[in-house]
């Protein structure tokens, strides 16, 4: 993945999981939300760690 494609997924995986927090409620947040949630801050980390991890190899080239 490029660096400028990686870079937009991460934005928009960020932007996803804004208006999901945004849409929750404060009280009694149906499971569901919460677990999509959860998921979509996963994928955003495993984004985050292949980011970094083409960013070093880059730099060993």
């Amino acid at each position: 993945m490029s660096s400028e494609t990686g870079a937009r997924t991460v934005a928009e995986v960020q932007h996803r999981i804004a208006d999901l927090r945004a849409r929750l409620p404060r009280h009694s947040a149906p499971a569901a939300m919460l677990i999509e949630l959860e998921e979509m801050e996963e994928y955003l980390h495993q984004l985050q760690q292949q980011d970094t991890a083409s960013q070093h190899s880059d730099s060993l080239d």
